[in-house]
């Protein structure tokens, strides 16, 4: 097993793929069907970079997760809404097929215009 050491914010530190048995990540648990269900983060994984900070993946106790509730269907109706929304060009207002890139806030044909005559 890993060394422990104790991270500034007073939880255990691990290094990256030496968590012990019982403790999962937010994906692992989802992975198996279950969710933190408001337990607090048990210990911490810390994978060292190069050029920035580390990447911190909290832990959980997998005996204390709760089971994923079941996906309603308003929550369904809600999810499909949002996701037509993230589509939709505020621009030209039709649906673009995927979904608009933040970084440029309209479809790629009304971003860049003057590739589209080009092809054409």
């Amino acid at each position: 097993m890993g060394q422990v050491s104790r991270a500034s914010c007073g939880i255990p530190t691990y290094p990256w793929r030496l968590a012990p048995e019982g403790l999962a990540t937010r994906r692992q648990l989802r992975a198996v069907g279950l969710r933190p269900g408001g337990q607090p983060v048990v210990a911490q994984l810390e994978r060292p970079r190069r050029r920035r900070g580390p990447l911190v993946a909290y832990l959980y106790r997998i005996d204390q997760a709760r089971p994923v509730r079941p996906m309603t269907a308003g929550r369904r109706a809600a999810l499909a809404r949002a996701m037509a929304a993230r589509r939709m060009c505020p621009n030209c207002r039709r649906d673009a097929g995927y979904c608009i890139p933040r970084s440029l806030g309209m479809c790629v044909p009304c971003a860049f215009p003057d590739d589209e005559q080009r092809a054409a």
